[in-house]
């Protein structure tokens, strides 16, 4: 499916939107995270459109220096307390409205990927996943699939895309803003 102006019209629309009117409670979360670990924010090069890696920006819910894997391998004690609030409120998320503005994401899409995640790359790879912008949330976050499931992951990004209008794209924001999903589910 070829991606539709009109959705990155939204997009810029709404990201610039959420970066203005959100930036006292983004200096409200980078203050919090700072007193938690220092480093509030976390940067990490993640699969993108056509496969070329981006820097992706989220608030940080990890301690620093917690090995660079999918999030379903991650030792749940790296989650700090702070985090685990950020992650559970989804906040942890608004930092990518600048992937977002720059044009690196979508609102809606396929979530970016670690480049060290060869399975994930090659499903989606095979399904034709990278010919759009990766996504903040999307069919397979509303649905509680994770990147635990490579091939389902890759499955349900694909039917995504090959439905996604304008009704879906709001479908799923709105499905996200209500709280639907789990996100990336952390090892026990």
């Amino acid at each position: 499916m070829k991606p539709q102006p009109l959705l990155r019209l939204f997009d810029i629309v709404f990201a610039l939107a959420g970066l203005v009117l959100g930036a006292p409670l983004f200096l409200l979360l980078y203050v919090a995270g700072w007193l938690d670990t220092r480093a509030p924010l976390f940067r990490q090069v993640r699969v993108g459109r056509d496969q070329k890696p981006f820097t992706l920006v989220k608030f940080r819910t990890m301690r620093p220096g917690t090995p660079q894997v999918g999030t379903h391998l991650a030792d749940a004690s790296a989650v700090t307390r702070w985090g685990a609030f950020l992650r559970k409120s989804k906040l942890d998320e608004l930092p990518q409205l600048w992937n977002v503005l720059t044009g690196e994401m979508s609102l809606v899409g396929p979530r970016p990927c670690l480049p060290n995640q060869t399975e994930l790359i090659a499903a989606r790879a095979r399904l034709g996943v990278f010919d759009v912008r990766p996504g903040i949330t999307g069919l397979a976050q509303v649905s509680g699939i994770d990147m635990s499931t490579p091939e389902l992951l890759a499955e349900t990004d694909a039917r995504m895309i090959a439905t996604l209008g304008l009704s879906a794209y709001f479908r799923y924001l709105f499905l996200t803003l209500a709280g639907r999903g789990q996100g990336d589910r952390v090892r026990k």
